[in-house]
């Protein structure tokens, strides 16, 4: 997508749409999505200025405060997926400090890069998709119709046995080298081979066998930890790659489904078809100019170090997330990356640290504060029927795959979304997330059963609901290991 595409795109991408786009997901947290409607309609705005200007003016990241399962990281990748832009979410725990054995927050940046790289690329082999499944067939019909001197007709699957017999059945006449024999032989060919490709093209030989030949692969290189000039870093070598640029790629041969080879081939076709520089190039300024980088649990890593202790490195965490969000340029095997320009969206529940907490740079790296709502009985209650991947329809769908139409009462529902937000009161809070755990409950039985209920009709109501979960609400202790 090149940057005049952007700007069209993103024309229509006012704050309102947002909001609007991501009301179709989340159920309440207005503040939330305006803050990040906001901060991603100042990306469009940004690249209106003139150049000079535009390198001034640094993304407002946003640091989210609210309890677990309310939507913080929903909203952040439902905005990434809305400006198909890079989306990476990290968790701050698994970062550590440079000097500790572990990873370093460098590596976030080289997962947004390669997350971009696959972005790109397959963008990139969906536009020459068309011309590659013409070259997959042609070299799928190469392999059914060799030329006789290349290949023997003992050779290959029985189906290209077969058919090379009767190939070579047009030819028992004696060969003349004269010109009109040779025009003769040439037009047969050609008339077979369009026959064979449209045979090919339309899927009717799709069940056949054929053999053909496809690059080897290797078991994945494992992570190894080198040593580099920021400490100890997490990084894979790719020594694959690096040795089919010296030597050639190894091949080998495989026998498939006429089907799974236009699949194989096709992949490989477009692979070849596509300019790499240009996809790593575009994936680096996409990462640069619209990646999005969610971290959460930041307030794991909150609070003042005591200078010992399994957690002495969470103050250095921060001290090293300071230069990446506010900018600088990191280095990964696909080039230099610089950072300026990355939103930072940081999450945490703050239950027993708080924000004051956090080194005051980094607080001044995430000048935008929102904190979210945690979600009542009546918010369950949307949330369950209102969002276009809402629970309800997501069970509704599934059960309907084996002939099982599920239905609903109000009361069913009305009666789901009030033991959630009952459990969740009287134990550990975890926001929507309770609901898949209720809802699982509920319908275990009716799963266990889809292929002998096919044809059925099951409606659940909210009898049924407290009958399935009467057991495990009587005991509040049983509850709060199963619920």
């Amino acid at each position: 997508m090149n940057t005049v595409e952007e700007f069209n795109m993103e024309d229509d991408l006012t704050p309102q749409r947002i909001v609007e786009e991501l009301d179709k997901y989340i159920i309440g947290q207005q503040k939330a999505k305006r803050a990040v409607a906001i901060a991603l309609r100042n990306r469009y705005r940004r690249k209106r200025l003139s150049e000079d200007l535009r390198e001034e003016v640094i993304p407002k990241n946003i640091l989210m405060i609210g309890p677990t399962g309310v939507g913080k990281t929903e909203i952040a990748r439902r905005i990434a997926q809305l400006v198909k832009a890079p989306f990476l979410k990290v968790e701050a725990t698994k970062f550590t400090e440079v000097g500790y054995v572990g990873r370093d927050v460098d590596s976030m940046i080289r997962d947004l890069v390669q997350t971009a790289v696959r972005m790109v690329e397959s963008e990139k082999i969906e536009e020459v998709r068309a011309r590659a499944e013409e070259i997959a067939i042609e070299r799928i019909v190469d392999r059914l119709m060799p030329r006789r001197s290349r290949r023997s007709v003992q050779s290959g699957t029985p189906f290209e046995r077969l058919f090379r017999a009767l190939y070579e059945e047009e030819y028992k006449e004696e060969e003349e080298d004269t010109s009109l024999a040779a025009k003769e032989r040439r037009e047969r060919e050609r008339r077979m081979r369009e026959k064979l490709m449209e045979r090919v093209r339309s899927g009717t030989m799709d069940d056949e066998k054929i053999e053909i030949e496809v690059e080897q692969s290797g078991p994945p290189m494992p992570f190894v930890q080198v040593f580099g000039p920021q400490g100890m870093e997490e990084m894979g070598l790719d020594l694959p790659d690096m040795l089919r640029g010296m030597m050639g790629g190894r091949r080998r041969t495989t026998q498939v489904t006429i089907r799974e080879a236009k699949q194989i081939l096709t992949q490989e076709a477009a692979r070849e078809l596509i300019d790499r520089e240009q996809v790593v190039s575009e994936a680096i300024r996409r990462a640069e100019e619209s990646g999005i980088i969610f971290i959460d649990e930041l307030d794991k890593i909150a609070g003042r170090e005591q200078g010992y202790g399994p957690d002495v490195s969470r103050e250095g965490v921060q001290r090293d997330l300071l230069p990446i969000i506010e900018g600088s340029t990191v280095m990964t095997k696909f080039g230099a990356v610089r950072t300026n320009h990355i939103l930072f969206i940081a999450a945490g529940a703050f239950h027993v640290s708080k924000p004051s907490d956090l080194i005051p740079e980094l607080q001044g790296r995430l000048p935008t504060r929102v904190e979210l709502d945690s979600l009542s009985e009546q918010d369950f209650v949307r949330i369950l029927t209102e969002p276009q991947n809402a629970l309800v329809k997501q069970y509704k769908a599934l059960l309907a795959t084996e002939g099982v139409q599920l239905e609903f009462t109000d009361d069913a529902i009305r009666e789901i979304a009030a033991i959630a937000a009952q459990v969740n009161s009287t134990s550990e809070n975890i926001g929507a997330r309770r609901l898949h755990t209720v809802m699982e409950r509920v319908l275990e039985d009716i799963s266990f059963r889809a292929s002998e209920l096919a044809g059925q009709t099951v409606t659940i109501t909210a009898e049924y609901v407290r009958e399935r979960l009467a057991d495990v609400l009587r005991s509040e202790d049983l509850s709060r290991y199963i619920l």
